[in-house]
């Protein structure tokens, strides 16, 4: 509540604007969420203003930590210092100022943060009920919804967890299916019939376009005339060059010389060069992904290269200079987007305090999701070998999945697309260290009886 009362409505960036500038202006999109678009369309209509929206996320990321912490008591992880951890984190950037963000990342985040909650009352349990399932099913449709690229990461998190779990390996199964399945129907058949426009090419390719970027400016040789051709009707070659660093596509897409009508228009030329160059040099587009997803297993950032730090948040205090010819469409409730602190001092000490923990000496600790899904996998391996419990690897499946779609597919270093393996790997911690002090104190080879199977809470306390 500090961070909602310091920065109210909320922070924002040019995405937050554009999710209300075209649900107010029109037409309908689903480029982002058309879930969260309504939000904040339904929080301006309802209140007039974008505050009810963080007030929830503010709520809700309480409630979240809450369910997390909880879930892992129950696991075995040691109460008193888990609960710690979880009342210390709102105090945190990553997590508070993150709260109260107006983006479609915080409850994506939430929910991929409920899922391992979930995942850790399985464990708890050692089994599969039909309520849990019901309740993941239902957590990860709400993934899909909230980020285009949310049922890849439920498809990876369904694998890991067939491999973990006993019992209804199949239900199980099916159950991710539909949940992957069912937002991707929703925005190419259901959305299309309400007049939701489907997302443009380029938003849906622009990785794509950025490998071409990156293997044209150090590789201009693989390239013919024809292939030159179809670039510069989208834009000037030296465009393609300039905005080829593999860190992110930014500087290539989100220039004014860059036409997102002709890049629409010439996708599917775009897309054959593509497919033409990963089949003849796929080493140099692996690369370029890999640059591009350092966010997500580089624990530093690459401060040098351009596009290689890792971005925070936007400060800026309205949304002056985010709207515009060839920028985001200008509309009457632009105003909104302002920051008016219910508390001034409030506000300057938030600040004050999110400027200091951007610092570049902190990004590794506190920005960077590759840190803490190492940490994440650490303590559930080691948690696992403590408990004798197959069920505890499912608590990081989530993680996996999130780690591996953002390594293979994201656009640039923002610590947002990172977010939830941060808050995850943090409340994590006690587990891990209660899990090495068991393992010290018991004898080599020694098992656990059936009396400390049932009450891990106790044990590790």
């Amino acid at each position: 509540m500090c961070w909602w009362l310091a920065y109210h409505p909320g922070l924002f960036s040019r995405d937050s604007v554009l999710y209300l500038s075209h649900t107010m202006a029109g037409p309908w999109v689903s480029d982002h969420s058309v879930v969260y678009d309504a939000l904040l369309w339904l929080s301006v209509r309802v209140s007039g203003d974008l505050g009810l929206v963080t007030l929830l996320q503010t709520t809700a990321m309480a409630a979240t930590l809450t369910y997390l912490a909880t879930a892992l008591r129950a696991l075995g992880a040691p109460p008193r210092s888990t609960t710690a951890v979880a009342v210390l984190m709102p105090f945190l950037p990553p997590v508070g100022a993150f709260a109260v963000t107006l983006w479609k990342d915080v409850p994506f985040t939430l929910c991929v943060v409920a899922i391992a909650a979930s995942c850790a009352g399985m464990a708890a349990a050692r089994t599969v009920t039909p309520g849990r399932l019901a309740g993941l099913g239902a957590l990860m449709t709400a993934l899909g919804l909230f980020r285009a690229n949310g049922f890849l990461i439920v498809a990876v998190t369904v694998v890991v967890l067939v491999l973990v779990v006993r019992v209804m390996k199949v239900r199980l199964a099916l159950v991710g299916t539909a949940a992957a399945a069912l937002p991707v129907l929703l925005t190419n058949l259901v959305f299309p019939l309400a007049g939701i426009a489907a997302p443009s090419k380029t938003y849906v390719y622009h990785t794509a376009f950025g490998d071409i970027a990156v293997l044209y400016r150090g590789h201009p040789e693989l390239f013919d005339h024809r292939d030159r051709a179809v670039m510069a009707a989208v834009a000037p070659l030296s465009r393609w060059t300039s905005g080829g660093t593999c860190h992110t596509i930014n500087p290539l897409i989100w220039r004014d010389d860059f036409s997102w009508q002709q890049a629409d228009a010439r996708a599917g030329e775009l897309l054959d060069l593509w497919k033409r160059l990963l089949l003849e040099r796929p080493g140099l587009v692996v690369d370029a992904r890999l640059c591009r997803g350092a966010i997500a297993w580089k624990i530093t950032q690459d401060e040098w290269a351009v596009g290689g730090e890792t971005y925070h948040f936007s400060r800026r205090p309205t949304a002056e200079s985010y709207v515009g010819p060839d920028k985001v469409p200008d509309f009457p409730e632009r105003h909104l987007f302002s920051l008016r602190p219910i508390s001034e001092p409030l506000h300057q000490a938030a600040d004050a305090w999110l400027v200091s923990t951007a610092a570049p000496r902190y990004d590794w600790l506190l920005w960077r999701g590759a840190l803490w899904s190492y940490v994440s996998y650490l303590a559930v391996g080691l948690a696992a070998w403590a408990l004798r419990n197959r069920y505890v690897p499912a608590v990081a499946a989530v993680v996996a999945g999130q780690q591996l779609v953002i390594l293979a597919n994201i656009s640039a270093q923002d610590f947002r697309y990172m977010a939830a393996p941060v808050h995850i790997g943090m409340l994590l911690l006690p587990l891990l260290v209660a899990s090495v002090a068991r393992m010290a104190r018991l004898p080599r080879g020694r098992r656990e009886t059936d009396a400390e199977r049932e009450s891990p809470v106790t044990r590790l306390s």
